[in-house]
């Protein structure tokens, strides 16, 4: 379909451009009766405003980016993105702003994803971004900062140099999932975690081993994945395979959690009589599987939709802070039991 032009509504209303721009961009030049039917004639003929030429004539692009930057395998099948969109285009869709749409670009690899930040803000494509997985050492902070490209990050509060973020406290959560089982009899646990280059699971692997000290536990176990299912099956069949296997393993995410409860059929071993799981994240996957999936439970949608209000308040003037979130909690299911498993 021909996209409707300014020409377009001037041949239709029998009035210059000239005086269709006066009418559409509010501005004085002709008379209120000709205005109306101009804005009469655009609504009817389906006309809508070019966002290049917006961006042009206020700086304004109109849209917020979001760079997903996993393997498509991963991206695909992993709930955590759906809730997270989620929860930004409940923001976008009711809070009505200049900025309302959510440019989205999947990437693999740390350099295509600055490639893409550096173009979109070349091309007046996004008016700020949402960051999301903050690294160890991040080089979007620099590059952010270097363009003057507004951001937000998803994570922290550590290493966010300076960048206003929103966060939930990981550290408090792991430290509950690791009481809980240590109440239930475990003292062989392992966690299957996320890449090591993420702050996020830094701060778990931490809190992890902080708690395993304080407890006394002396065999825990922490191995990184790519949060595949796929990785997250060889991490359970290895560590279930072992001489002393743990008999409580803890995922990064509940794909993989889904995944091991699989290994754990195939191996013979029985959930929760002989080695008990928890999941992260809680999506409608770990109430679906049997038995259902013991989780943590993170406010995902509620961190996109807060990371977006901080963007608009940044882009409106505000000044940068950060945004602590409701505190994950623990799920009990059919997943996690006390501790039988001899051996």
């Amino acid at each position: 379909m021909k996209r409707v032009t300014i020409d377009d509504i001037a041949q239709a209303a029998g009035v210059s451009k000239g005086a269709v721009s006066y009418a559409l961009n509010g501005r004085p030049g002709v008379s209120e009766p000709t205005r109306r039917r101009i804005l009469e004639i655009a609504e009817r003929l389906g006309w809508a405003p070019s966002s290049a030429a917006r961006a042009l004539s206020d700086g304004r692009a109109g849209a917020l980016g979001l760079v997903l930057n996993r393997p498509p395998r991963v991206l695909g099948v992993e709930p955590y993105f759906m809730q997270l969109i989620a929860g930004i285009e409940s923001v976008l869709a009711t809070e009505g702003s200049e900025s309302g749409a959510l440019l989205l670009k999947v990437v693999d690899g740390v350099e295509a994803e600055l490639a893409c930040y550096r173009r979109w803000w070349a091309e007046r494509r996004v008016d700020g971004v949402i960051l999301m997985n903050l690294r160890m050492d991040d080089p979007r902070i620099d590059l952010v900062g270097e363009l003057g490209l507004p951001a937000v990050l998803l994570g922290g509060p550590e290493r966010t140099g300076g960048l206003p973020c929103v966060w939930s406290d990981d550290g408090a959560a792991i430290e509950e999932v690791v009481e809980y089982l240590f109440s239930l009899g475990h003292r062989r646990i392992a966690r299957v975690a996320g890449p090591e280059e993420f702050v996020h699971t830094g701060t778990r692997t931490a809190a992890f081993e902080r708690t395993a000290r304080r407890l006394g536990l002396r065999d825990t176990r922490t191995v990184h994945t790519d949060y595949s299912d796929e990785a997250g099956a060889r991490a359970a069949r290895r560590l279930l395979a072992s001489g002393a296997p743990p008999t409580a393993l803890v995922f990064d995410n509940d794909l993989m959690a889904a995944a091991a409860l699989g290994v754990a059929a195939e191996l013979g071993r029985a959930v929760p009589a002989q080695v008990s799981l928890v999941a992260w994240d809680d999506s409608a996957l770990c109430r679906l599987v049997r038995p259902p999936l013991t989780a943590v439970r993170r406010p995902i949608a509620e961190h996109g939709a807060a990371a977006v209000r901080l963007l608009l308040d940044l882009l409106a003037g505000g000044e940068p802070r950060d945004v602590e979130t409701a505190a994950p909690i623990l799920v009990p299911r059919g997943t996690t039991g006390r501790c039988g498993a001899v051996g």
